[in-house]
């Protein structure tokens, strides 16, 4: 029993050691959406962590034929923050540039596998930073009632919609990191 209280310690460890450790509003935001960008925020320090040192080819690595590629699952990240990001504060979907811009990212797939390929980690993170500013700067702009709110015509409310990136993103960190201990030893 003693093994396995050392063992929990140690994971409890290095996953704070990745984390901010404190989850609650935030200086600039009313305080539920404040609550919420450090629930994001912590998340997306965790991808950029895991996957910061990664060089191209173990960003391409590919487990099987259905595999997703690291570098497939962050720009996925960025399509689906981008998506939800039109859809609350702007209460519509993709338009046909955006659509083609974000689709082959969103569906993941075939076409995804083939286009996500041959970058570096930066290529990645950088537009997956782009997309968390701009929500960051758009949840500036917006308070607690508009979060609480469920936009005419949809079926949740725009806190509901962010809590869904929040648990997308952890899901598909789950997946990374899996990938990531499945590389090939150099």
């Amino acid at each position: 029993m003693r093994t396995l209280g050392r063992l929990l310690a140690l994971f409890v460890i290095s996953i704070t050691t990745q984390a901010q450790n404190i989850i609650g509003p935030q200086e600039g935001f009313t305080p539920k959406i404040g609550t919420m960008v450090s629930m994001l925020n912590d998340l997306s320090n965790r991808v950029e962590y895991t996957v910061k040192d990664l060089n191209t080819e173990e960003l391409d690595f590919l487990m099987d034929d259905n595999a997703n590629r690291i570098g497939s699952l962050i720009m996925h990240l960025a399509a689906t923050e981008a998506f939800y990001q039109v859809y609350t504060f702007e209460n519509r979907e993709f338009n046909k540039s955006e659509a083609k811009q974000w689709q082959v990212a969103m569906s993941l797939g075939d076409e995804a596998r083939e286009t996500y390929q041959g970058h570096d980690v930066n290529y990645y993170l950088d537009i997956y930073k782009s997309v968390r500013q701009k929500t960051i700067n758009l949840m500036k702009e917006k308070d607690d009632a508009w979060f609480a709110s469920v936009p005419e015509g949809y079926n949740m409310n725009n806190h509901w919609a962010w809590f869904h990136v929040m648990e997308h993103q952890s899901s598909h960190l789950g997946q990374i990191l899996l990938l990531k201990k499945r590389l090939p030893k150099q």
